[in-house]
């Protein structure tokens, strides 16, 4: 099987790679747990050290890397550059705080003493070689994001990265070798789909953690949950973008569209249904529809481009069949809606404001990968919350209003693994990420993500 980077922006296979074979993922999955059987004896202090040093490497290798990801994947090389520069920071952050997340927890001595203790803690363990699936979108971020508090734990990674990216998953491989981690402390597997079961089910890894689709989370879950082994769901979004009759309009167009098209529209936390008050209805469609028929779609090596392609050909196609079907069931194109006429080569695609959405839509349920917007109008904010909630999908939302009450009811009954008030959904190392519903479960980040591969150890003694 041969592992390829295709450039979305004209089309051309820049690189073949094979892939590996059943004895080269044999001698890394035994590395893996090899490694782990030392590396989670050492301190905290130890891993900090190599931890800061890979973030340094990355920091000196910051462009290579972003032109790397843009040229496998379409994202401008402005986000690629913010991406790197994201990833070495947040692996400082898991440096500077991971001690002191994973410290012991002590219950009340009240509580010690009715256990039948005279000591009692939670002592926090790591669990092993842990399996990340990650995605193409974000190829260097949503590796890190697993791999800081993974490694700073004291568990070991093995990586099956998105087959359209393998050079930058080759990077990241090599990147904690030369930062000095231990052999076998992460590693590559360039592998199919079809080879993630395999390596699952064996014994020596523990868990696993997947970003990714639905599909693919349902597949790793089903095997996972067959041989009893703890994973982490990130799976897609179909984000709310809520603005109220209070809201700050201006500064919530100018937010909408850099929401909507960050990554190229290829986003899980992408706002991507905009559900308007219709107080403002009107006065947001049109500045929204203005500032996204104004966009520059284009090579995203160029640092003017604002938009460029969408990473694969099955990725557009895909996303044509969406909007498609709206246009058939009665939506209104009120920008884009078609492929750039002047991009001949590549996979590129408008930015597009769609209105007039109704249910039996594939695009009100389905997940829109791409610069694609919904526009939805609503009378108050029940239904404001309902249009919301009306989704397989609770990543996260995204709420304009400078009224206290709307704020409160949002944060109580939106369905999301996040509520971001005025402001655009990210993602943070100091706050917990993830979603409910079919967007996943389980959270990155935070304590409570490096804390998910972890074993929450009770003791319990007495003298």
């Amino acid at each position: 099987m041969a592992i390829a980077t295709v450039n979305p922006a004209t089309g051309e296979t820049l690189r073949t790679y094979e892939a590996h074979g059943h004895d080269e993922v044999e001698r890394r999955v035994a590395a893996s747990y090899e490694t782990f059987r030392q590396y989670r004896s050492t301190s905290f202090a130890e891993r900090a050290r190599l931890m800061r040093r890979a973030a340094d490497l990355l920091d000196e290798d910051a462009e290579d890397v972003a032109r790397t990801m843009t040229t496998e994947m379409g994202k401008t090389i402005t986000a690629a550059r913010a991406e790197a520069a994201k990833c070495a920071k947040s692996m400082r952050w898991y440096a500077d705080h991971a001690e002191a997340l994973l410290a012991d927890e002590h219950p009340a001595p009240a509580d010690v003493r009715d256990a039948g203790a005279d000591a009692a803690r939670v002592h926090y363990r790591p669990l092993g070689p842990i399996l990340a699936v990650m995605p193409w979108n974000f190829p260097l971020w949503q590796v890190i994001r697993f791999a800081a508090p993974a490694l700073m734990a004291g568990n070991t990674g093995l990586l099956k990265h998105a087959s359209n990216v393998p050079r930058t998953a080759l990077y990241l491989g090599d990147l904690f070798r030369r930062a000095g981690f231990p052999e076998g402390c992460f590693q590559t597997l360039l592998i199919g789909s079809g080879a993630v079961e395999a390596v699952l089910r064996d014994r020596r890894v523990v868990a696993a953690t997947l970003t990714g689709s639905e599909p693919a989370g349902r597949s790793v879950a089903a095997i996972a949950g067959d041989e009893v082994k703890k994973t982490v769901l990130e799976l897609g979004g179909s984000d709310p973008y809520i603005v109220m009759p209070s809201a700050d309009v201006t500064r919530a167009v100018k937010t909408a569209v850099t929401a909507r098209v960050q990554n190229n529209g290829q986003s899980c936390i992408a706002a991507k249904r905009f559900i308007v008050h219709g107080d403002v209805y009107d006065h947001f469609a049109e500045r929204f529809t203005a500032a996204m028929s104004a966009l520059t779609v284009g090579d995203p090596l160029d640092d003017a481009t604002d938009v460029g392609p969408i990473a694969t050909e099955q990725g557009r196609a895909d996303l044509e069949e969406l909007v498609d079907d709206a246009l058939r069931k009665g939506a209104t194109v009120l920008c884009g809606g078609s492929r750039p006429a002047d991009r001949t080569r590549g996979w590129f695609y408008l930015p597009t404001v769609l209105a007039d959405i109704t249910p039996e839509m594939r695009i009100h349920q389905e997940e829109t990968f791409g610069p694609v917007a919904t526009l939805h109008q609503v009378s108050d904010i029940e239904e404001a919350v309902a249009v919301a909630n009306d989704s397989p999908f609770g990543l996260s939302s995204n709420v304009w209003t400078r009224d206290d009450a709307d704020i409160a009811f949002f944060v109580r009954d939106l369905e999301a693994g996040g509520v971001f008030v005025n402001g655009m959904t990210a993602s943070h190392p100091a706050l917990p990420f993830g979603g409910v519903k079919r967007s996943g479960y389980g959270r990155e980040l935070s304590g409570h993500g490096i804390r998910e591969f972890c074993n929450a150890t009770t003791v319990w003694q007495r003298t």
